[in-house]
């Protein structure tokens, strides 16, 4: 019987690092090595459950990257960004795989646009961040991390991601206002967002692996669904049975909520 091949998944406990684990896991054609800090987690014993090799790894320790890399086929990388809100640790993180991943014949690297090739560090629609970026966890990534992977020459396929609609069942689920009544806000005005469920981006990735000649060196842009506020509101009325109205909020409405990412999500431009 043939070996699987090993592909290594950064972040296997999150959503886009579990996400992928689980599909990988469920399709079988590779075996799947979850990476985390926290071996002992409730999560990480899931993985260990469905058949993941579990495996101890940090970001911020290459050594500890290269031997969860060992012997690998492939890995998928993703950074939490948001778990430190630091352009600069979000670098160094980056920095950190890339060196690590050298060796590998199958990179995915979980990426964004660089959102000031449409909108200048001087326009004054929107505050610029750390003195050059707009949307530091999209600029980031798409302006400055990409380039490190095939500046190293690495065999790699940039999946660029959309919303998570995952998020509209956690902070930015609808409320139920004074009135009794639900409502959902989001500053998207009456624009589209493109969004994808957890769950599918696992089944995305795993499809990316599956056809390493059709992707290794292309930019693969992951979203299920293009849906304006209002449709996003129908969507929950029919799911709650229960009327919800979309009421669009204004950028510099929602940069003023005041939790940490508040400004960093109110430069994500939906219009």
């Amino acid at each position: 019987m043939t070996e699987k091949k090993i592909v290594a998944v950064v972040g296997a406990t999150g959503v886009q690092g579990g996400a992928v684990a689980r599909a990988l896991l469920a399709d079988g054609e590779f075996a799947v090595r979850a990476l985390s800090r926290n071996t002992d987690s409730a999560a990480a014993g899931e993985l260990a459950a469905l058949g993941a090799e579990v495996v101890a790894a940090d970001l911020y320790d290459v050594d500890s990257l290269r031997r969860a890399f060992d012997g690998a086929y492939g890995a998928y990388l993703v950074t939490p960004f948001f778990t430190h809100l630091s352009a600069a640790k979000e670098l160094e993180e980056v920095g950190n795989l890339v060196e690590a991943a050298k060796g590998l014949r199958h990179v995915v690297w979980s990426t964004l646009e660089d959102t000031r090739e449409v909108i200048s560090l001087d326009d004054d629609r929107m505050p610029t961040l750390d003195e050059k970026y707009k949307v530091p966890h999209f600029d980031v990534k798409g302006g400055e991390a990409d380039a490190l992977f095939e500046q190293a020459g690495l065999p790699t396929t940039y999946v660029r991601m959309s919303f998570y609609w995952n998020n509209l069942l956690r902070d930015l689920a609808p409320h139920r206002g004074e009135d009794g009544r639900l409502r959902l806000s989001l500053p998207m005005g009456e624009s589209k967002i493109s969004g994808i469920a957890g769950e599918d981006i696992g089944k995305a990735v795993t499809s990316v692996f599956k056809r390493p000649a059709e992707t290794i060196g292309h930019t693969v842009g992951f979203g299920s669904e293009h849906l304006t506020g209002d449709e996003v509101a129908r969507a929950f009325s029919e799911v709650l049975a229960e009327e919800v109205t979309y009421e669009p909020m204004s950028h510099n409405d929602f940069r003023a909520l005041g939790f940490p990412a508040a400004v960093e999500l109110g430069n994500i431009s939906f219009r």
